[in-house]
């Protein structure tokens, strides 16, 4: 099923989805597009983003670990326990950025992205599933970042603040297409609701947009 809004997400999206996205929509909204991060940059970003920062943990430590070594006959069967929980606490950078690897893949199938006629929506979670909501009229910016592991695998993170809180939408395909579509839709919702022109008539649904909800449901429709 292809479903097109042609004001905003003119894309196919031949990808295969869990509906739990759609089970949290209420019954007047459209799905202007949905995605989810893709499965190798995803991975590949969980392996380099903390790897020098543990890399130079795990190498003081060990240096640490085997000057103490090496003067262990010398210390106390007290102080040696002691030492190995304290090393065992000290790692903990190390033991997340290696809890982040292994939970890397099933976070991926998890983690999926929606932009509704009224909000976007974000699932997220190892386990379960944490759900969170973005009104478009309480989005304050909207930025792209694409690193090096991001433009090898042509994919971008677009970053979102909304309400003093950042949201990021992880290794979406065509990153430059999406964020500019979403600029628009924040910019003509904010428009719409600052200048409701006489409080939208039906002739003119707001100011100077060409956000129409019902527009985008009736394209919908017709592709079913």
């Amino acid at each position: 099923m292809k479903k097109i809004d042609d004001k905003y997400f003119i894309k196919d999206n031949k990808v295969n989805y869990n509906p739990s996205i759609d089970l949290v929509l209420t019954s007047d909204e459209t799905i202007l597009w949905k995605g989810k991060p893709r499965k190798l940059s995803f991975i590949l970003s969980n392996i380099f983003k903390f790897l020098p920062f543990a890399i130079i943990w795990l190498i003081f430590d060990i240096t640490a670990i085997v000057m103490i070594f090496k003067f262990m006959s010398e210390i106390p069967l007290p102080a040696i326990i002691f030492i190995v929980f304290f090393f065992i606490l000290h790692l903990l950078p190390v033991w997340l950025w290696i809890s982040s690897l292994i939970t890397a893949s099933r976070r991926q199938k998890v983690e999926e992205y929606a932009f509704t006629g009224n909000r976007i929506i974000i699932k997220s979670g190892f386990i379960g599933a944490n759900i969170s909501s973005i009104n478009y009229s309480s989005i304050s910016s909207v930025n792209l970042k694409i690193g090096l592991v991001e433009r090898l695998c042509k994919v971008g993170d677009i970053y979102i603040v909304a309400d003093n809180k950042k949201y990021i939408l992880e290794d979406i395909k065509d990153p430059y297409f999406i964020y500019e579509r979403l600029q628009k839709i924040a910019n003509d919702i904010k428009s719409d609701i600052i200048y409701p022109n006489n409080y939208r008539p039906k002739e003119n649904y707001g100011y100077k947009t060409s956000y129409n909800p019902k527009e985008v449901d009736k394209i919908n429709k017709k592709d079913k």
